[in-house]
């Protein structure tokens, strides 16, 4: 049977309503009648006594906020009467001592990946168009018409079937508002003539000059990590010529990053070509060319330790951080104990849980590194007026996440329970197995970008809400927090852990689940709905406010 309520810890002093619940209803949890001053919508706490102003509010088992207002118990938690509050944290001795799960049913196990030359293995193989500047997008956009109309990776048919409908209709002298415009979808693989090349990605962006020279800086970092991201097969690169990111400047980063790189490089300059037609006729060309070798890489069976697992999580709910991220966790937790790495990110949304990651980082460097990139992340929102505490949507706090320590309790159970084994800034490339955690934005594109250059060869996407993300070169799989969600928006949605609030499955077995989605999607078997649907979202961070 359904649970009604839920206590997350047992220092917890709020209820979780795991169903709607009505005011004047009398809730038993563990004995104690609890009379409902409000209604309590689903997701959402109650108090489970009365309280003072000042009062300290605890959640996952850690202080989430204190009350600003006299709150009778059976009262909802709401923005009102509930303010951030988190811990301070500072750096103890490593002791943490971890219970790995049992992996028995995946020892032995295999996905079928691509393997390079300097051992990585990559869950895709895509051919990657990069501009050094923003001046060079237009040339890309008409490239990717190009080659994807030509060689089968467009998804946009049915649109254009239904433009085409509404046109013939509307010269016919037609009614076109109430035309059926249904029409038959096309399979998106079936007129590829590159079988082995799952796709091929452009990196428009707004960047490359103007703005301050250390923009430029971290952009070329960010675009040589992708350049050499192990699902990436070769690499297209249009230069105007006269930016701030140079093309030079861009090659030292790769080449200071893996000085034995050794993919197809082409490399166009707008300014020394004879036209513009020139510049997109050679790229087209040579990309082809590049395309036919890179066709010829076909998937190998690779150990289940090469795989690297970014897991995120935005539009988050009041269940997000009760089913769809702890279940990730517990997968994260199964792929570390199979020598696999794992990058925890989004650090204004890890406010409130530093303590614990510290008390589980391995090396004191490491772990002294994670205070001082939070700490000078939080002063720099702080200077300008914001801060961590600012981080929940209207959305978030609608679904039940009240202040950013509940919201960040919440999303670090992404990560599992395993020992971090070390901590990197943006764009720096995970060298560890093991649990990483890495410096970016909550913003939901900035972190996945930042992810995939750190070096995710998958990412688990956590939603209460639902978001289409995607990424260019990293598949991108959606795990809905509620079945409610996962059937109505079915075409984004890979993976409902909705189970979980039902009481249908355990957190073990909803983790073994998406392990095994995880192997399916790494080897091709499975396609993740943002992949189909060409979600390529990539948004640099410019190092300034993004929480």
């Amino acid at each position: 049977m359904l649970k009604r309520v839920l206590q997350i810890n047992r220092k917890d002093n709020v209820l979780v309503a795991l169903q709607d619940l009505r005011k004047g209803e009398v809730v038993q949890f563990e004995d104690v009648d609890y009379e409902l001053k409000e209604d309590i919508s689903a997701k959402h706490k109650f108090y489970m006594n009365d309280m003072n102003t000042g009062e300290e509010v605890f959640m996952y088992g850690v202080l989430v906020g204190k009350v600003q207002q006299l709150v009778l118990k059976g009262m909802r938690m709401s923005t009102d009467n509930l303010k951030h509050a988190a811990e301070p944290y500072f750096f103890r001795p490593y002791h943490y001592e971890w219970h790995a799960p049992d992996v028995s049913k995946f020892e032995g196990r295999t996905f079928n990946g691509y393997h390079r030359s300097d051992g990585r293995v990559g869950t895709a193989n895509y051919w990657l168009f990069i501009p050094t500047v923003f001046c060079e997008n237009r040339n890309l956009d008409v490239i990717r018409e190009a080659l994807h109309n030509e060689l089968g990776y467009a998804v946009t048919d049915k649109y254009k079937r239904k433009a085409k409908l509404l046109k013939e209709l509307y010269l016919s002298g037609k009614d076109i508002t109430a035309a059926d415009l249904e029409v038959v979808e096309s399979d998106v693989h079936t007129s590829r003539i590159f079988p082995n090349v799952d796709g091929i990605k452009f990196l428009n962006h707004q960047g490359g000059c103007g703005g301050i020279r250390q923009d430029a800086a971290v952009l070329g970092k960010l675009l040589a990590a992708y350049a050499d991201h192990p699902n990436v097969a070769g690499v297209t690169v249009l230069s105007l010529g006269c930016q701030n990111l140079q093309v030079q400047d861009f090659k030292k980063d790769l080449y200071e990053r893996n000085p034995h790189f050794d993919k197809p490089l082409f490399i166009f300059e707008q300014q020394q070509s004879q036209s513009e037609d020139w510049l997109i006729t050679e790229a087209i060309r040579q990309t082809f060319v590049g395309l036919t070798e890179a066709n010829k890489l076909e998937r190998k069976p690779a150990p289940l330790s090469k795989l690297n697992l970014g897991v995120k999580c935005g539009g988050s709910d009041g269940f997000s951080g009760i089913s769809a991220n702890p279940a990730v966790g517990y997968c994260s937790d199964l792929l570390v104990a199979l020598g696999g790495t794992v990058l925890l990110a989004e650090f204004p949304e890890l406010c409130g849980a530093e303590q614990d990651l510290i008390d589980r980082t391995k090396d004191e460097a490491a772990a002294k590194k994670f205070m001082q990139l939070m700490k000078s992340y939080s002063d720099s929102a702080e200077r300008v007026g914001s801060g961590f505490h600012m981080n929940p949507s209207p959305g978030n706090i609608k679904d039940g996440l009240i202040t950013d320590a509940i919201k960040s309790n919440g999303a670090a159970k992404k990560g599992g329970t395993s020992p971090v084994e070390d901590v990197l800034d943006y764009t720096e490339p995970a060298v560890k197995p093991g649990l990483n955690l890495v410096c970016t934005p909550g913003n939901d594109v900035e972190a996945t970008t930042g992810k995939a250059a750190s070096g995710a060869t998958l990412i688990l996407f956590t939603t209460g809400l639902g978001t289409p993300t995607g990424n260019p070169v990293c598949p991108v799989i959606k795990v809905a927090t509620n079945s409610s969600l996962a059937q109505r928006m079915s075409d984004i949605i890979d993976i409902d852990t909705g189970g979980v609030i039902s009481g249908e499955k355990s957190l073990a077995q909803m983790g073994e689940e998406i392990l095994e989605y995880c192997i399916k999607a790494a080897s091709g078997e499975v396609i993740p709905k943002a992949v189909l649907l060409n979600q390529d979202d990539f948004i640099p961070w410019k190092r300034g406010v993004s929480l």
